[in-house]
């Protein structure tokens, strides 16, 4: 099984930190949207440049889910602490707004960490 691939906006300061983090501390192999190959664009939903991306051996992550899904990989505490929020009814809606308000956000917290290349 390949390493789950975690695709990122690399011309955000801010997500290559969190990209670069990740590869850090995760069994996650980060690939930028510019450096995609056909194969794995294709993967990839429509409006696939308004989020970050996982992609495993036979799924496909988006979002919030793919940035649950690649904090799961870093640590044992993040699989129990998302076991546990997962039974929380609207846990998942939550989820994703979170990421959108992060998201949309990005410029602000590029101004308190970010890294220019991975």
């Amino acid at each position: 099984m390949a390493k789950p691939r975690l695709v990122y906006d690399d011309d955000c300061g801010f997500c290559t930190w969190c990209a670069a983090v990740a590869r850090r501390f995760g069994e996650v192999e980060p690939v930028g949207f510019a450096s995609l190959s056909p194969d794995q664009k294709a993967r990839l939903p429509e409006g696939w440049r308004n989020s970050a991306h996982l992609l495993t051996d036979d799924a496909v992550y988006s979002a919030g889910a793919a940035i649950q899904g690649v904090l799961v990989r870093t640590s044992l505490v993040f699989v129990a602490l998302f076991w546990l929020l997962e039974k929380v009814p609207g846990y998942d809606r939550l989820r994703e707004r979170l990421y959108r308000w992060g998201a949309d956000h990005r410029d602000w917290w590029g101004k308190i960490v970010s890294r220019d290349a991975l």
